[in-house]
């Protein structure tokens, strides 16, 4: 949802590491609303350090979406509220340790959803 916090243009995204932007299938939505009635009103988990569920005991389901918020501040939480706590959950870390990165935070949950489903779009 806009605004992102960075840019988007080829160039900066391929200095930032994301070598396969070609393959990425990106959609911008000015908020939670527009992106819900576009989609099909998906089921929305979000990572948040206060979450209670484990992201790897969730039941992915295709058309799932995930939110993930800026390291340094988290998602909202009036959109963590919005959500409710049976939709949010959390990476187990050891106590007092600093979270993930972002990238590596969404690769972990991204590919469990993936491997439940069996790597649909991926073999």
């Amino acid at each position: 949802m806009e605004p992102l916090g960075f840019d988007l243009e080829d160039k900066k995204m391929r200095r930032a590491g994301l070598d396969y932007r070609e393959f990425a299938n990106i959609h911008l939505y000015p908020d939670m609303e527009s992106f819900r009635r576009q989609q099909g009103d998906p089921r929305i988990f979000a990572a948040t350090t206060g979450g209670g569920t484990p992201y790897h005991r969730i039941s992915y389901r295709a058309g799932d979406a995930i939110l993930f918020g800026p390291e340094t501040r988290g998602l909202p939480q009036h959109l963590l509220d919005t959500l409710g706590a049976g939709r949010t959950f959390r990476i187990p870390m050891k106590l007092h340790s600093r979270s993930l990165n972002l990238s590596n935070a969404a690769a972990l949950v991204v590919y469990e959803g993936l491997r439940q489903l069996n790597f649909p779009v991926l073999e």
